[in-house]
């Protein structure tokens, strides 16, 4: 079992490219840092509470911000659904979260649990993605009629791929929904949650910056 952040490596120009403008691409990727962060300070507690292995599916080369406490795997495939579906067929079953909502990544534990007793899990966003997916090891076994033909980056992404693994016959537990960081309103959003960690910090400064 595994939990592992889905990612792309924070590099200015290629991360966070919709807060542009009003962010600058160096602010952006400081933000995508911050957000990963703390990602991974969740999933690390999570892996020690359920016993899970910790796993960063990252999209660039290896840096050095990258724990070394974390298995890292690369991306394989064109587009998100065919890199989710390699990345649970290198991996097994368990979860992937992204890396922009560390506010509600506690939740994984509750995904776990659901995809250990042979559940499908999934955490819809408000903006028609979803923020993490979980599959047990039955739907691993389906490979890509899991992911084939689910749209992605669209308004009904999240219930596309939810009516796709019921269609399968799959049960699936809701975890809960979640706003993403994708737009300058989503980071003004973030820095007036007063959450704790690196992500509400650095989006206040970068706000007040502009």
């Amino acid at each position: 079992m595994h939990v592992t952040i889905i990612a792309k490596a924070p590099v200015a120009g290629l991360v966070k490219t919709r807060l542009c403008p009003p962010c600058s691409d160096k602010q952006a990727a400081r933000i995508a840092a911050a957000a990963l962060s703390d990602t991974f300070d969740v999933v690390a507690s999570v892996a020690r509470a359920t016993g899970t292995r910790k796993v960063l599916l990252i999209d660039g080369a290896p840096q050095t911000w990258m724990p070394a406490d974390f298995e890292v795997v690369h991306q394989r495939g064109d587009g998100l659904a065919e890199r989710l579906c390699h990345g649970f067929a290198d991996l097994g079953p368990g979860v992937i979260v992204g890396m922009e909502t560390p506010a509600v990544a506690g939740a994984l534990a509750t995904g776990i649990d659901a995809v250990s007793r042979g559940l499908d899990v999934i955490g819809l966003a408000t903006d028609g993605g979803y923020w993490m997916i979980g599959l047990s090891a039955a739907s691993v076994r389906l490979g890509r009629a899991a992911f084939d033909g689910v749209p992605m980056s669209c308004s009904h992404t999240g219930l596309s791929q939810l009516r796709r693994l019921h269609g399968l016959g799959r049960s699936v537990r809701m975890l809960p929904i979640t706003r993403d960081l994708d737009t300058f309103d989503d980071l003004v959003a973030v820095a007036a949650s007063g959450g704790p960690g690196q992500l509400v910090a650095v989006a206040r400064e970068v706000i007040d910056s502009l």
